[in-house]
This record gives C-alpha cells, sequence and structure tokens, in this order.
C-alpha cells in the first residue's frame, strides 16, 4: 500500500495564536481544537488525538505540510483518519514482520485492528488511542463500516501478494485509498453541508483523487512493492520487465484521475480547499517526474520531490494561486 517519508516534525501541543506562523509562512500546525470538556472521556479524547497526530507526523512531511492549510477545525479529524490508515498500514508493509512476527500472526493482528475499529465505531471507545480518535472523528462525521471494511478488506489483499486482475485492481484502489477520500470528504462536509448533487460531485472527485495518489504510489514503490514484498499490481505487467510504453500508458491514466479530481476542487468548502489543491499539486508534480524519469529507474529509486519544490507548490496554493 501507501508508504509516506520519515519525518522529525513534532506536532505542537498546543494551538497557536491566530498570528502565529511556520517559518515558511504557512500556518503553524496544531495536535488538537476540540474544546472538550475536561472529563475523563474529554481528556482521553484528547490524549488519543494528540497520539495520532504524533504518528501520522512522524511518516510523512508532505502530508505534515499540506494539514497546515486545513481549517483548524477539521485538522485533527483528518489527522485522527490518516493515523489509523497508517497503522494498518505498517501492519502489513514490513514494521509486523520486522518485529519477528509470522504471516498467520500479522493476519491476526490485522483482524483484531478492524475488530477493535468497529466496535469502537458502534461505542464510541477504544482502549486503542488510535482506533479511538478514528472512531470519535467517524462518528462525528457520519461515516462507519461501510467505509473502513472496504479498507481492511484491500489491507488482507496486500498479504497475499499474487498478480490483480482488473477487476481485482479496482476493488483494491477503491478499498486502500478512495475510501480514505470519501472520510476525509465526510469530515469536510460534516462542518460545511452541500446540496446533494453537489456532494455526489465531489465524492466522485476524492474517490477520483484518492485513486491518482495511489496509483502514483505503485509506480513510486515499485522497487520495494515487487523487489521486497513481491507484489505485482499491475494487471498483464511485468514490473521487472516494465516499458516505457506501458509507464507512460499508466501516467496518462493517473493525469485522467487528477484531472477529473481538479474538476472538482472549486467546489470544495473553504475548510479544505486550499489543502487538497496543495495535495493535487503535490501529486501531480510527483507524475511528471515519474513521466520524465526511464521506466527501469523506478525499479531501483524512489521518485521524490525536492522540499523546495514541496514548499513551493504549498505557498501557491496557501493564497489560491495553484491551478
Amino acid at each position: 500500500m501507501t508508504r509516506t517519508e520519515p519525518s522529525s516534525t513534532e506536532p505542537s501541543s498546543t494551538e497557536p495564536s491566530a498570528s502565529e506562523t511556520s517559518p515558511e509562512g504557512l500556518p503553524a500546525p496544531v495536535s488538537d481544537t476540540d474544546l472538550t470538556p475536561r472529563t475523563d472521556l474529554g481528556l482521553y479524547g484528547k490524549a488519543a488525538h494528540r497520539s495520532a497526530a504524533t504518528i501520522i507526523h512522524e511518516y510523512s512531511t508532505s502530508f505534515g505540510m499540506a494539514t497546515r492549510l486545513l481549517s483548524p477545525s477539521v485538522r485533527p479529524r483528518v489527522e485522527d483518519v490518516y493515523a489509523l490508515v497508517r497503522v494498518a498500514d505498517e501492519i502489513v508493509d514490513g514494521a509486523a514482520a520486522e518485529a519477528g512476527l509470522t504471516g498467520e500472526q500479522i493476519r491476526d493482528v490485522l483482524a483484531a485492528l478492524e475488530d477493535d475499529t468497529e466496535q469502537a465505531l458502534r461505542t464510541g471507545y477504544s482502549a486503542n488511542v488510535v482506533v479511538h480518535a478514528f472512531a470519535r472523528t467517524a462518528r462525528s462525521a457520519g461515516f462507519g463500516a461501510e467505509l473502513t471494511r472496504p479498507f481492511f478488506a484491500s489491507m488482507r489483499r496486500d498479504l497475499d501478494p499474487v498478480e490483480f486482475t482488473a477487476d481485482e485492481l479496482s476493488a483494491y484502489v477503491y478499498g486502500s485509498a478512495e475510501v480514505v477520500g470519501l472520510m476525509c470528504l465526510a469530515v469536510f462536509l460534516a462542518d460545511s453541508p452541500v446540496p446533494d448533487p453537489t456532494r455526489r460531485r465531489l465524492e466522485a472527485g476524492a474517490r477520483r483523487l484518492g485513486a491518482a495518489f495511489q496509483k502514483i504510489n505503485f509506480l513510486r514503490d515499485l522497487a520495494v512493492d515487487y523487489a521486497e514484498l513481491g507484489r505485482s499490481y499491475f494487471p498483464g505487467i511485468d514490473p521487472a520487465r516494465l516499458t516505457e510504453r506501458q509507464k507512460l500508458a499508466l501516467v496518462v491514466d493517473i493525469d485522467c484521475d487528477l484531472g477529473a479530481a481538479a474538476d472538482a476542487i472549486p467546489e470544495l468548502p473553504e475548510n479544505c480547499r486550499r489543502a487538497i489543491a496543495a495535495a493535487h499539486g503535490l501529486f501531480s508534480e510527483l507524475s511528471d517526474r515519474i513521466r520524465r524519469t526511464p521506466a527501469s529507474d523506478l525499479l531501483v529509486r524512489r521518485v521524490r520531490v525536492p522540499n523546495g519544490v514541496k514548499l513551493a507548490i504549498l505557498l501557491r496554493a496557501s493564497t489560491g494561486s495553484l491551478r
């Protein structure tokens, strides 16, 4: 599934003043803005979120930078969503195996995480702080197992690395990426409701953006996924013999997803529009760099966007000038 870059960025434990910004001119990160009453459950919820925020900011510099463009009311909840995704990803992508777990034990750990998540979605509580934070956010945004079950199904699919058919790949991408976009959209629209026709257009855009992100990561992570994890995501394509023509066809498909997603961005609410534009810009830049990278090089190195280019994209998005 998706891997993200390590980061030494520490999330802030207190909310900054309205004038406080990062040295780069972007809004400073916050770890929680939920003014929960200081009850036992309220304090536990705050601690759970801070744990979730620490996890996701440790794993991704790009994500941490882009979330600064979210409104303070939705930023913590998006972090809660991505933290659970990250934990599940680490179960199937290496941390559990590195700890010495067998394949069957890894499967059991993933199943336990899904069971705990579903129970927390029903009850509003978990002893696992990441699950608790996720469930609190899911319940407030109005989504549940209809999105988490496809997600965990895709995670289980990564434990059986056999070739995909076109239909299997479509189902995998939906569960591993598109539903995450739908979760985040539910968070955005919980604060800013829209008419049903607009919501349907935004849901289609969220799915296309999630699909583009995942397909880009397939190409970025080709060396690790194929050489180390034995995964082959593209039907009819041998990753060891990926041709330039095949790579360009995949990039064209990605660019179609990115184009469809871009059409929906202007209809997004203010609480997220600039952050989504920034994420779209970052992955569009990755797509362009993959297009320019020889297919054979994708098997030996991971394409990255330099930090200076990332910052320029984020600054343009923060001023509303990114197209």
